[in-house]
């Protein structure tokens, strides 16, 4: 028997891939037990319902995508450019690693309500919060209504990827996030740095 996060993890993996699939309002708890090879009283020991599986997946997912990001901002210091990389690389190759947790991420954002909504809202705020500080040191000069513009275009364009992006395919993840990481970068902050003739 797996120990008792082992078996939330495995819970909460088979429920996104579930909810990835079906969608999360035609999902039942039914559902969920033959995916995960759980009984229905297994799954009611770890949640009460299928919103709090929900809020469960977006919750974990997001607190642990903030703290590898916080590490991996935090191993850079100095270049404010080389640590905004470090974050894209980050938040690309965890996501190509759950993509079934990126797609519930993004199509069921309003479904858990109350306290966990408000929840899972703070660390989405922590985390936006930390892109648009390395945006700032990035790119003083960026009025803070452009970086925080600038902040969703790059969360766009790393979000979709669950839409065609394969990561057994021809680009492997460590190099899908350095191109986006490339073309952001090009666009937001070299062509506004003197030294690029900006």
């Amino acid at each position: 028997m797996r120990p008792y996060d082992e078996r939330l993890d495995h819970l909460l993996a088979q429920a996104a891939r579930v909810f990835a699939d079906k969608g999360y309002h035609s999902t039942t708890m039914r559902d969920l037990a033959a995916a995960s090879g759980m009984s229905l009283a297994g799954m009611y020991y770890y949640v009460r319902g299928k919103e709090e599986l929900l809020a469960k997946i977006q919750e974990r997912c997001f607190t642990r995508v903030l703290e590898g990001a916080e590490r991996a901002v935090a191993a850079r210091t100095g270049d404010p450019v080389e640590r905004l990389q470090a974050f894209i690389r980050h938040h690309v190759t965890f996501f190509a690693a759950h993509m079934p947790e990126m797609k519930v991420l993004s199509h069921e954002a309003a479904s858990p309500t109350g306290e966990r909504l408000r929840r899972i809202a703070t660390i989405k705020r922590r985390y936006v919060d930390l892109l648009e500080g390395l945006l700032r040191e990035a790119a003083p000069d960026e009025t803070p209504v452009d970086r925080s513009a600038a902040a969703y275009i790059l969360f766009g364009m790393m979000n979709w990827i669950y839409n065609w992006y394969h990561p057994a395919g021809e680009i492997d993840p460590e190099r899908l996030g350095a191109l986006i990481a490339r073309i952001f970068l090009g666009g937001f902050v070299e062509a506004r740095s003197p030294v690029h003739g900006g």
